[in-house]
């Protein structure tokens, strides 16, 4: 099966990729970007941004918008491995996805295990990349079920982490905060991993012109975004506590499309390659990915690629272009 999906998708030069996610606004971005630089092998969905029912219809959903009815999007895991089950409503509201008017998926749920399918199309197809953008728990259950697909993956791009700050905690990022022990399994397997952390993506934002340039484009999928956009920096705007006419001009960060960015488009970023734990029992550090930044310390063998800087302006201007090409 997982040659055919392949073959089906394939397009020459191009990463194959699983995307492992949990949509939310930003991974519908994310989405459509593999969508118009990748061959995706297959989306499987995770608990995150909301509970697993959610997050997989948005997922579908995703798969409607970008045109992706023939690949195969999967439901993955309810629960984390351990850590908190908060979900972040006020971001992405209710149904993780809250803004456009809710849709009824015409692409249709395949039944296999996510973990299941991680496994088998890792084994079968080497060079993969695994485009993580939600808690890693399908990725860490995927290398405990095999621990040899570490080294028939291509590495796994992820968002999540920060070497600087956390969202949800002082110290952690909600992704990695939300299943440390995924996390930590992951980050200590030995796979190839590029870190898009908060203080990278933090650096890409988008304001209310950027949701006018959506519309501007006149599809399907650019007036989704667009509302995506509408809600979600909405609420950048008002934890910002701006209103009226300059409550367009706050930046809410557009995370998880960096991990994408960080194949597609590596020119657009400096990186570092560094030691990175995740903290798994801190009383307030639980979540943190702690960096070894010490200059003096040796780390050209990590097989951590942390993500330090993006041209933002050009990353912006790629993801419009990506809605233009695709009409």
């Amino acid at each position: 099966m997982s040659n055919q999906i392949q073959s089906q998708n394939s397009v020459q030069g191009r990463h194959n990729v699983i995307i492992d996610c949990d949509p939310g606004h930003d991974d519908v971005f994310a989405i459509g970007l593999a969508a118009s630089f990748c061959n995706i092998l297959g989306i499987t969905s995770v608990v995150g941004n909301s509970i697993i029912e959610n997050t997989t219809t948005n997922a579908l959903i995703a798969a409607d918008v970008f045109g992706l009815q023939n690949v195969p999007v999967l439901m993955g895991a309810k629960t984390p491995l351990s850590g908190n089950v908060d979900h972040v409503t006020q971001a992405h509201g209710a149904s993780g996805l809250d803004g456009p008017a809710r849709r009824t998926p015409r692409t249709k749920l395949d039944s296999r295990d996510a973990v299941d399918f991680l496994v088998e199309t890792c084994r079968s197809n080497e060079g993969i990349w695994i485009i993580a953008i939600g808690p890693l728990t399908n990725v860490a259950l995927a290398i405990r079920a095999d621990r040899t697909i570490v080294n028939k993956i291509a590495g796994i791009s992820l968002m999540g982490g920060s070497i600087t700050h956390g969202n949800v905690t002082a110290a952690a990022e909600y992704n990695i905060w939300f299943d440390p022990q995924a996390a930590s399994e992951v980050f200590d397997s030995g796979a190839r991993i590029k870190m898009c952390g908060l203080d990278l993506t933090d650096q890409l934002t988008v304001t209310g012109k950027f949701a006018s340039e959506l519309k501007a484009i006149s599809t399907d999928a650019s007036q989704f975004c667009a509302e995506l956009i509408d809600y979600y920096q909405g609420y950048a705007a008002k934890i910002a506590g701006v209103t009226g006419p300059d409550a367009l001009l706050v930046g809410a960060p557009l995370h998880d499309p960096c991990a994408v960015l960080a194949l597609t488009h590596p020119e657009l970023f400096t990186s570092e390659r560094m030691g990175v734990k995740v903290e798994t029992t801190g009383t307030h550090t639980l979540g943190m990915t702690l960096a070894d930044t010490r200059p003096w310390e040796n780390h050209s063998d990590s097989v951590i690629e942390v993500m330090r800087t993006i041209e933002a302006n050009e990353a912006r201007q790629i993801i419009v272009n990506s809605f233009k090409n695709a009409k």
